[in-house]
């Protein structure tokens, strides 16, 4: 039996065009509830407590339920239409990272 574990997307980046970051950020939410994801939060001035500096800019987080919901948010074809945006507007670092599975 498999079990579900939750997918975070931790994103770092820094918005070149913004009218332009503007159209993706309109839609993006739209495919986020579609794929049943959630948005956690977004900082413009993180603060380093320890080590090197983060890439400079925008850091987002937002999480699926199931690496499933995640993969089909990212092979959506819409999504990936609106993505053309982001990346004409972006210099970005979009890491996927497993949550801990539950515990029995």
């Amino acid at each position: 039996m498999s079990q579900n574990i939750s997918v975070y997307m931790v994103v770092n980046l820094t918005i070149n065009d913004p009218e332009e970051y503007r159209i993706y950020e309109k839609g993006f939410f739209s495919y986020l509830q579609k794929h049943n994801g959630s948005f956690i939060t977004y900082d413009d001035n993180r603060v380093v407590l320890e080590g090197i500096e983060p890439v400079p800019g925008r850091a987002i987080i937002f999480s699926f339920p199931s690496e499933e919901d995640a993969d089909n948010w990212w092979a959506d074809e819409g999504y990936q239409e609106l993505s053309k945006h982001r990346r004409a507007a972006t210099d970005i670092t979009l890491q996927r990272i497993k949550g801990l599975p539950p515990r029995t």
